[in-house]
């Protein structure tokens, strides 16, 4: 008798762990749903915020209406670091900007960018003296922005909406 006791008592418990199991999967269930749904919304939230302004222009922009205009190599001083003696160090490149040629101001602007190419190396060579041979190393992309801001200021447009390098060389 006791052995039967105790079996219908094990019977018992492994039923009522097993209705508790279904119970806590159907609620664990609905709320992982829930949190992934969450996490897929946050992730596309900050892709948004972490495309920079160059690249949502250019993806922006189909090829067939890119226009580049070509700066040869420039020879650019870059700043001299905290406590930095000895050679000056030297920014060495040519430099592309990316025109949309479906933007009015290309028309205005774009077609005679060989009559502005001094101004545009001179806002060039200001950004790109600012900083120091390792943060023109490691800040690349910093780099491009700024250029590409400074340039659209001078233009009052966006008709440019990227900055690309090509032979660098930083010594």
């Amino acid at each position: 008798m006791k052995k039967n006791l105790i079996s219908i008592i094990i019977l018992a418990l492994v039923i009522v762990n097993i209705v508790l199991t279904a119970i806590m999967m159907f609620s664990v269930t609905g709320t992982a749903r829930k949190t992934s749904a969450l996490v897929d919304n946050i992730t596309r939230s900050l892709n948004l915020e972490l495309t920079s302004k160059g690249d949502a222009g250019a993806a922006a922009v189909p090829m067939s209406d890119i226009a580049t205009y070509d700066i040869e190599k420039m020879t650019i001083e870059l700043k001299r670091g905290e406590g930095e003696e000895g050679e000056p160090h030297f920014f060495v490149g040519a430099i592309t900007l990316s025109m949309n040629t479906k933007h009015e101001d290309y028309k205005t602007y774009g077609e005679e960018m060989e009559a502005k190419q001094s101004l545009i190396k001179s806002e060039i060579a200001d950004v790109i003296s600012s900083y120091t041979a390792e943060d023109a190393r490691n800040n690349q992309d910093r780099m491009k922005e700024d250029i590409l801001e400074r340039i659209q200021t001078m233009f009052n447009s966006e008709f440019i909406f990227n900055v690309a390098f090509s032979d660098i060389i930083i010594q």
